[in-house]
């Protein structure tokens, strides 16, 4: 991996909406990550920032100061996700200031830089690249469900969650990468930009995905990736919830998907869907969610899995231990502790 990448979040890196920064900063393999732009916590380390685990990522001001002080750089990567996946005017203006620069530039947005004329007018006067994540694939490599889902004998595990910008994907990385540890061939399907990003095989933009096709591209995935790779086992990235009303989703991943298992991901902290109380849409129970999967689609919940943001260490270990005691599953803090323990529950499923 040799292709020299920053990030830009505009002043948003300690926070949720620079979650794209955040999977970035903590991995990726289709870029090296050399810097980040954020004129908010400019001279820390970007790792410590996220998480307070030093990654040698050094955040900028500007992209002045990053390109002085960087070597070449080949890509910025666009690493926070607005409300409407709009791009804010001040994003758009240092992304022309990159693009004179000779920099091509990665967007996860849903607004494309590639329908602004004077961006590709930029893009081609500097032989830079604009490279928009989102863009829905044409019809011709749509795919709809045909049922070969059912030649596929590994595991699937879904890590689901009880509402969107959980961690999901992240818990699924860890997940990935501890199986690999441990010996096992186990393979990630990506369904969000982020995942591209970094460097996910297998997958496809679920929010980009016309509806008569996600189920499709669900199976398409699944069975690319066991006929390709042989994996003895796979984790399906979660999108929002079941029962999220501003976007519920998951179902397919159970159904189309035929994901057997589920991590389930829960923030404590969080009361509202979306994290919004005007909505008026209280988060339900873990149980009942827990319920729903195992009574209704007929998966088995592993383990929950705790986003701890909002909490202090003490009201996450508390949480922990209400959970283990209320629910009888094993209850993880991934962040904190780690992913090891659910690796041991999957190595009987494996082996059978």
């Amino acid at each position: 991996m040799d292709i020299n990448a920053i990030v830009l979040t505009n002043g948003q890196l300690g926070q949720a909406r620079a979650k794209t920064a955040h999977g970035l900063i903590r991995g990726t393999s289709r870029y090296k990550i050399i810097g980040v732009i954020d004129e908010n916590s400019a001279g820390k380390d970007a790792g410590e920032v996220v998480d307070g685990h030093n990654r040698n990522i050094p955040v900028f001001a500007s992209l002045n100061d990053a390109i002085t002080q960087l070597p070449a750089i080949n890509y910025c990567l666009i690493g926070v996700a607005t409300k409407g996946g709009i791009l804010p005017p001040e994003i758009k203006s240092t992304v022309a200031n990159i693009l004179q620069h000779g920099i091509s530039v990665v967007n996860g947005l849903h607004e494309f830089l590639n329908d602004m004329p004077d961006m590709v007018q930029l893009a081609k006067e500097n032989n830079a690249q604009l490279i928009d994540v989102r863009r829905p694939k044409p019809r011709h490599e749509l795919h709809f469900w045909t049922g070969q889902i059912r030649t596929v004998t590994c595991p699937r595990v879904a890590v689901l969650g009880t509402d969107c910008n959980m961690g999901k994907r992240t818990t699924a990385r860890f997940l990935t990468e501890a199986c690999r540890e441990a010996g096992w061939k186990a393979e990630m399907i990506y369904t969000g930009q982020t995942g591209w990003m970094q460097g996910g095989k297998y997958g496809f933009v679920f929010d980009s995905t016309p509806n008569d096709f996600v189920s499709g591209e669900v199976e398409h995935a699944i069975v690319s990736c066991f006929e390709q790779e042989k994996p003895d086992v796979m984790f399906i990235e979660g999108q929002s919830a079941l029962r999220n009303p501003s976007g519920p989703c998951g179902s397919e991943f159970l159904l189309s998907g035929e994901a057997r298992y589920v991590i389930l991901q829960h923030a404590p902290a969080r009361k509202y869907f979306d994290d919004n109380e005007v909505l008026a849409s209280p988060i339900p129970s873990v149980s009942s969610e827990i319920e729903l999967i195992q009574k209704f689609y007929g998966a088995t919940v592993l383990a929950v899995t705790l986003n701890t943001q909002g909490l202090t260490p003490e009201q996450a270990r508390s949480y922990q231990q209400q959970y283990t005691a209320e629910l009888g599953l094993p209850v993880i803090l991934p962040l904190e502790d780690g992913v090891s323990q659910i690796v041991k529950l999957l190595e009987n499923i494996i082996k059978r």
